[in-house]
């Protein structure tokens, strides 16, 4: 299997890996195709592929943030059982940001992650295959280090329709797991950077915010 970065829609993988998406995803989680064209030339977005005998099987996007050292995992998709997609995906993902990080001085302080909550998301296909079933990626992401952060989450539609979409939890990896708290600032700093790109903003993202702003910490919970 191949770990590919893909940095132009005119990337015959790219359409294969936006097909995928579309299978898996739900509508309002993915970008229209020719939107993709300038986050796949931004170079602190990192777009890769798993390619297996020629066939994209599995993709994830990601992206280091150098002035507070986190990282932002922004999906992850396994297209078929079998073949170990998941972990070959984390191992390398991982890989690469601890060398950004060190290239950075640093040690990578954590991830961030959106996670499906499965007892709000019941209805939700995820295009038929079980590693990708909420109740399946939630106990694996667990096993990862992944806590929920003690927010009442809702993010703005990528469908840029100004809709708050609900059912995930905003979650964080921390590299050291008995961390059980995250300073509120830079959760508010993260969501503004991540969702500046989204100029319709629905008033319960913008009052969570607001209630973010309003607090020291956040406490990191079982996930």
């Amino acid at each position: 299997m191949e770990y590919i970065r893909i940095t132009s829609i005119d990337d015959s993988l790219f359409r294969s890996m936006h097909n995928l998406m579309k299978e898996v995803f739900p509508p309002e989680e993915v970008l229209e195709f020719s939107l993709w064209k300038e986050p796949l030339e931004d170079p602190g977005i990192r777009v890769f592929v798993a390619l297996h005998e020629g066939e994209v099987v599995g993709t994830t996007e990601y992206r280091y943030y150098e002035d507070w050292n986190v990282a932002m995992t922004d999906f992850t998709i396994i297209g078929r059982e079998g073949l170990g997609i998941g972990r070959f995906l984390a191992q390398h993902r991982l890989k690469d940001l601890n060398q950004l990080a060190a290239a950075n001085g640093k040690e990578l302080l954590g991830m961030f992650a959106e996670i499906y909550d499965p007892y709000r998301v019941q209805d939700y296909e995820f295009g038929g295959v079980k590693p990708m079933d909420p109740f399946v990626r939630r106990e694996v992401l667990s096993h990862l280090g992944y806590k929920r952060t003690d927010i009442d989450y809702v993010h703005p539609s990528w469908s840029q329709d100004g809709e708050a979409v609900s059912g995930l939890d905003l979650c964080f990896m921390p590299g050291d797991d008995a961390a059980a708290e995250l300073p509120a600032e830079l959760i508010v700093n993260f969501l503004k950077r991540y969702y500046s790109v989204l100029p319709e903003k629905p008033q319960a993202w913008v009052d969570m915010v607001t209630q973010l702003e309003a607090r020291k910490t956040v406490s990191l919970l079982p996930l």
